[in-house]
């Protein structure tokens, strides 16, 4: 387990056994790098944890408890957690500040805890079989103990193939469980105790704050998020910033330079491509902070070489190559020889700054009159540059954003067009992945049963962002554009904007100070007015992408690609039609990977990655085990506590 974990902590490895349980753990380190080596334990070792992330308030937490009598052994988060629960037991989650993945063992109790943060930054997982508990930050982990083998999950692969990402508790592999975004699962000797879920979002609006003015508002956001980033600064080795040229990331490296007057390192994603580039706008703002900046030029070659990689980390099918250029980046930071950096992600989410909340606003102001021409036509000014202008009429929106259109008492009914356009891609999957009984009952159902029980009282906006981070920001965003390829560079990345004081100050501002008009963010962008430059802060969004189908199809390269597309590797794997994969196969080399669509692009990138995933965990997947175990043993653990026999011989 600890082999095939090795990216996520390349700088040591450790074990813990008694009679009950055992423990594994591969180290980052960034805090303590010295004195914080895992599994660790509490004074008396009736406390035992394996901790993924980091916990921001540590400080104040430690002063806080050695002020009640716990003396500590070392200076790292990790210790911070192991006393925080001998004094507070199960509250402890609450009181933690950080992004943070743990099991926790109370060999007093004979109990152990899976608890995940919040947002879901980073992953955890388990599974139950034949009277055992196994849990770890990949399911490739799981799978190296033998007791379970890879098997796709049927429903949660059509989950991805219609909303881009399965949401926890499911995963793509069958038996395997996702810990929820802010829960904590228990086990005991007779097996699964429950879920209790510490957190949920909660949109309910502030009065108070409806009555503050716009400036206000922007003075109490800068104050929440300059101590999110200071609380993220906390670390024992250099911190650096992701700069995408956008407002988001500008804003944060910004109040990096206000609170920390060292070099500040920076590190963006050029575009061969001119329309996928921001590179003028990353240099604009790296130039004004006086940061030493680092770019990577991606190509399509670059996207084609990482993209295995890259669904090898993720464990899932992909529908965009997004992920692979920030795989290429997080390598780019370790090459400069660091492993923390600072993000912007979070902020779209909780400010609403997607272009699906304008889309809501603008198709439930269109429904009051169906039969109106000039209300659709407000659809053209989110998307100049979608069609040829000849073809950018009325009737183009209606078409596209005019289903159900009426149907605005639909729980989904902001995100129903996207995924059901998204959706056509299922039509590729072989029939017993698409045409199972868990696929065909109740999807929505379930998806509601995840969500905040009074979320439908919510204002239209407040229940549109709730779907969006429930099925986009932790499935999707925060693991495949985040934790999986960033560590698989071993980088850990932080994001301010999910500081939990930053999140419930935004969720309880009113719409207006979110979303006014079609303007988004328009609490943060009164922010950055005081800070950055007119060009940066009432720039309109720019959704990062990377290209698409082009990048496979545009030439052939004799690879992986003609391999796993061949009529061959269609029927050995089973996975996918192999008659209708076959037919858009042969349309997108016919057209040099230019297709009409965007969801013909969402297929064919699909099924190739569901292709590697098939090779990767139902055919090689023991190889690949065996590989990383060799590679492992060539070095000693920094723990090996076996408090059942010798530990020298329970490892080797």
């Amino acid at each position: 387990m600890a082999a095939v974990l090795r990216h996520r902590g390349p700088d040591g490895y450790g074990f813990y056994r008694d009679e009950r349980i055992g423990l594994a753990h591969t180290r980052l380190s960034i805090i303590d790098p010295a004195g914080g080596a895992q599994p660790m334990q509490n004074e008396d070792g009736s406390v035992w944890i394996t901790f993924n992330g980091e916990i921001f308030n540590y400080i104040e937490l430690r002063a806080q408890l050695t002020a009640l009598g716990h003396r500590f052994r070392t200076s790292s988060d990790t210790e911070v957690i192991v006393h925080c629960y001998e004094q507070y037991g199960e509250e402890t989650w609450m009181k933690l500040n950080g992004q943070f993945a743990f099991g926790l063992w109370d060999a007093t109790r004979h109990r152990l805890w899976l608890v995940r943060d919040r947002l879901g930054i980073l992953p955890l997982m388990y599974a139950c079989r034949d009277g055992r508990v196994v849990f770890a930050s990949e399911a490739k982990a799981i799978f190296a103990t033998g007791h379970i083998s890879p098997r796709f999950d049927a429903a949660a692969v059509t989950q991805v193939f219609s909303r881009w990402a399965a949401c926890a508790p499911s995963t793509v592999f069958e038996g395997i469980r996702s810990v929820r975004p802010g829960a904590a699962v228990s086990f005991d000797e007779r097996g699964l105790q429950g879920e209790r879920l510490y957190w949920q979002p909660d949109f309910s609006e502030d009065d108070q704050i409806e009555r503050a003015s716009l400036d206000a508002v922007a003075d109490r956001l800068e104050e929440k998020l300059s101590r999110a980033v200071s609380l993220r600064l906390r670390a024992d080795v250099p911190v650096g910033a992701y700069l995408s040229g956008g407002l988001d990331s500008s804003v944060i490296a910004a109040l990096i330079r206000r609170a920390d007057s060292s070099p500040l390192q920076t590190f963006a994603i050029r575009f061969c491509d001119p329309a996928f580039d921001e590179t003028p706008e990353q240099r604009r703002m790296a130039g004004l902070l006086g940061t030493r900046h680092h770019e990577i030029l991606c190509g399509e070659d670059d996207i084609r070489g990482a993209l295995p990689e890259v669904v090898w980390h993720c464990e899932t099918p992909l529908l965009r190559t997004a992920p692979a250029p920030l795989f290429l980046l997080s390598r780019l930071v370790r090459d400069n020889n660091m492993k923390v950096v600072l993000t912007g992600e979070g902020a779209d989410e909780f400010l609403a700054g997607y272009d699906i909340f304008k889309e809501d606003k603008v198709r439930r102001f269109w429904a009051r009159q169906p039969d109106s021409q000039m209300r659709p036509a407000i659809l053209s000014r989110l998307y100049p540059d979608v069609g040829q202008p000849q073809r950018r009429n009325n009737r183009m929106w209606q078409q596209f954003f005019g289903r159900g259109l009426t149907e605005t008492d639909h729980p989904f009914y902001s995100h129903r067009v996207r995924w059901q356009n998204t959706a056509w891609a299922m039509s590729f999957l072989a029939p017993e992945l698409r045409d199972g009984p868990a696929v065909n009952g109740g999807a929505d159902g379930e998806l509601e049963a995840l969500l905040p029980a009074r979320w439908r009282r919510w204002q239209p906006l407040a229940r549109a962002q709730m779907i969006e981070i429930a099925t986009f920001l932790g499935p999707y965003l925060l693991c495949c554009q985040g934790d999986r390829v960033a560590m698989g560079h071993g980088v850990e990345v932080r994001y301010p904007f999910l500081d939990p004081e930053v999140v419930d100050f935004c969720m309880r501002l009113p719409g207006r100070m979110r979303l006014s008009g079609l303007m988004d963010k328009v609490a943060l962008r009164r922010l950055a007015s005081r800070r950055l430059p007119r060009e940066i802060w009432q720039r309109p969004k720019k959704p990062y992408r990377a290209p698409m189908t082009q990048v496979f199809f545009g030439r052939r390269c004799d690879d992986y690609v003609d391999e796993l597309l061949s009529d061959k590797a269609l029927a050995r794997l089973g996975l996918v039609d192999p008659r209708l994969t076959g037919k858009l196969v042969e349309k997108a080399w016919r057209q040099g990977g230019k297709m009409s669509g965007e969801r013909e692009e969402m297929a064919l990138l699909g099924v190739l990655t569901l292709q590697l995933m098939g090779c990767f965990y139902l055919e090689h997947f023991a190889k690949r085990v065996a590989e990383a175990r060799c590679a492992l043993d060539q070095h000693e653990p920094t723990v090996c506590h076996d408090a059942v026999g010798s530990a020298t011989s329970a490892w080797r």
